[in-house]
């Protein structure tokens, strides 16, 4: 048996950054990982949809190159299954890269699927079902999520599939029924619109993206509708029938029923912590709402037994679950790291376009009683993003009428998710309105959007 000084359990962007946060601070650590090192977020989430993301815009880019000024003598063509390789391979490098850091921060990797057998220890059983039992002071419960799968709805892997086969499928489908309408179901529609698949979006609620600003669900709205995707809000998939060749969905809409013949149904309707059968049972740690129930640190009633990520409160996010990582790793050292501010935690979608998000949105402000003011810049307005052909959306900024503090930040456009990181340190740091206008962008470039919406709330803006 070894004897460690913390165990990870699951290697996803909480677990591997817990353990080399926790090495940084000298303790003796493992990682047991039953798949591929960096989890679903390096290997069949994030990374590799981003990747497939980039093939769509590069192609999106090419068949618009007359637009500034470039001819290309023959007519685009995708090749799927290149595509699909650069998006494996992609992930592919980025475990290795993890692998690398597991091997510089001496960090011992236990490739098997573990479960607790008590306090202190977890069984590993590895692929040819040998057993060995490994021992920890702390164990950090890391082991994430999967795609959730609703009763009306079961995945077969084929025709009704669930995002991990989305990025594997054999052949391109000639069309596809989208269930979710959030970020995983939005960047899925996207790509494969783009690509040339006839796309449906079937979502439940009155708005794409439902947890944004109502402007900017609205605004993807459109841009998808434009792009020539079928987008059915306040609808429900009441039943698939698989055929040989497809599927046949029946969908409750507010005009009535409604059938939808698609080759590939994909279930987008959110994720399902991965609790079972990690022997949370045998030792008694306290579950709730099928989320692992935690103090502020991440320790459960078990005080040698913590939890992150997927499998507790608060956003269901790669960010989250690292951020987690190390404040946990830090508790356990003796340090004394802030807690995290869930309010303040960005929001990201890689569609085209993008969109970006953190803190209140302006219908959440005012249910919360705050008297506010808003600011919003088009991009139609920016030169940047004229001389980018990339006009649509806005930065659309909520701010406290009384003190001027930033509440919300809400984007839509092209490179947004790279934008949004000045807003969430700025609402972390308590920003006026006055202090964004004051500080002085630079031009030419999209973000000087945000100083210019700022400006807006307070009928000071130069370029609208």
């Amino acid at each position: 048996m070894t004897k460690y000084d913390i165990v990870v359990l699951g290697s996803g962007p909480g677990g591997y950054v817990a353990a080399i946060r926790a090495s940084h601070l000298g303790f003796k650590v493992a990682v047991i990982e039953k798949e591929n090192l960096g989890g679903i977020c390096l290997n069949w989430g994030c990374i590799p949809t981003k990747a497939l993301l980039k093939s769509a815009h590069v192609f999106e880019q090419i068949k618009h190159a007359q637009e500034y000024g470039i001819s290309i003598d023959t007519e685009p063509k995708v090749d799927f299954t290149k595509v699909i390789e650069r998006s494996r391979g992609v992930a592919s490098g980025m475990s290795k890269g993890i692998d690398f850091l597991m091997k510089k921060n001496k960090i011992d990797v236990i490739m098997g699927f573990g479960t607790l057998i008590s306090e202190n220890q977890i069984e590993v059983a590895s692929q040819d079902e040998e057993k060995k039992i490994v021992e920890a002071d702390h164990i950090i419960l890391a082991t994430g999520a999967r795609s959730k799968e609703l009763p009306s709805l079961p995945q077969d892997g084929k025709r009704v599939i669930g995002y991990r086969e989305a990025m594997t499928l054999p052949q391109q489908p000639k069309s596809m029924i989208v269930v979710g309408s959030g970020a995983i179901g939005c960047e899925f529609a996207n790509f494969y619109n783009a690509i040339g698949t006839k796309v449906t979006i079937v979502e439940f609620l009155p708005n794409i993206v439902p947890n944004e600003d109502i402007e900017v669900s609205k605004q993807l709205g459109r841009s998808f509708k434009k792009a020539g995707i079928k987008v059915m809000t306040k609808a429900a998939v009441q039943s698939v029938e698989t055929t040989e060749n497809g599927c046949i969905a029946t969908i409750s809409t507010k005009k009535g029923e409604e059938k939808i013949e698609a080759e590939v149904v994909l279930s987008a309707v959110g994720v399902t912590p991965n609790i079972e059968n990690i022997g949370l049972e045998n030792v008694g740690v306290t579950v709730e709402k099928n989320k692992v129930v935690v103090n502020d640190f991440y320790q459960t009633n078990i005080p040698s037994i913590y939890a992150i990520g997927d499998i507790v409160k608060g956003q269901a996010l790669a960010h989250v679950a690292s951020a987690e990582g190390i404040v946990c790793v830090e508790k356990i050292a003796g340090k004394s790291p802030r807690v995290i501010n869930y309010n303040n935690i960005p929001g990201c979608t890689y569609t085209s376009p993008e969109v970006a998000s953190v803190g209140l949105t302006e219908a959440k402000a005012t249910e919360l009683g705050h008297k506010i003011k808003v600011g919003k810049f088009p991009f139609s307005a920016s030169g940047k993003a004229s001389a980018a052909n990339a006009k649509e959306g806005f930065v659309k900024l909520i701010f406290d009428e009384k003190y001027g503090e930033l509440l919300g930040a809400h984007m839509i456009g092209a490179n947004v998710t790279e934008m949004i990181g000045e807003l969430v340190v700025g609402k972390d740091l308590e920003i006026t309105a006055h202090e964004l206008i004051n500080a002085v962008h630079p031009h030419p470039t999209m973000n000087e959007a945000i100083m210019e919406a700022a400006a807006a709330a307070y009928d000071e803006v130069i370029h609208i």
